[in-house]
């Protein structure tokens, strides 16, 4: 079964893609790959219990498990040791993917506080793009009230696109709202 975003992919974005770029094949299209949500959990190095929360969240937004990411190296400066957790991540593809990045625009970027559009200019070169959100709360699954603490969130789409012209039009088609650029 299709989401409703893949399948406005299939039937628009992708037919407009090969109109203003002269695709000879469906396969050369490009197309969103993965999403990779990051939560950086600092505060976890004085209470273990913070991770948990961070895991709940995520869970929560993304609708899959995350793993949690350790340190790889002490540091005595921010009193970090070796294997500590420090973070969690996780990696939606196909359906979740879809939903997550539907949700995504429709939702949480609207609740935005000052929100003035994506900057146009987060494209790695490769054709992916980067944003961070301040706050986990935009996201409608997360209950207010049973916040600990407030935490932003890293969010990567990688696409198949061979420039970054190609991957700014694939997100457009999508309805990314870029900042004027």
């Amino acid at each position: 079964m299709k989401t409703r975003l893949e399948e406005h992919y299939v039937t628009a974005v992708r037919p407009a893609l090969v109109e203003k770029f002269g695709y000879s094949n469906v396969l050369e299209v490009p197309r969103v790959e993965k999403v990779i949500i990051n939560m950086g959990v600092g505060s976890a190095v004085r209470d273990s219990k913070k991770i948990e929360f961070a895991v709940s969240d995520m869970t929560k937004i993304s609708g899959q498990k995350p793993i949690v990411t350790r340190a790889k190296k002490a540091n005595a400066a921010f009193k970090l040791r070796e294997e500590m957790a420090i973070g969690c991540k996780v990696t939606l593809r196909n359906v979740r993917m879809y939903e997550f990045l539907d949700r995504l625009v429709t939702m949480a970027l609207p609740r935005v506080r000052d929100f003035r559009g994506l900057n146009a200019k987060s494209f790695d070169g490769n054709g992916n793009y980067a944003m961070g959100i301040k706050e986990q709360i935009v996201f409608p699954e997360i209950e207010y009230d049973k916040v600990d603490e407030v935490r932003g969130m890293d969010i990567i789409v990688v696409t198949t696109a061979k420039s970054d012209d190609e991957a700014r039009e694939l997100l457009r088609g999508f309805q990314f709202p870029f900042a004027n650029a």
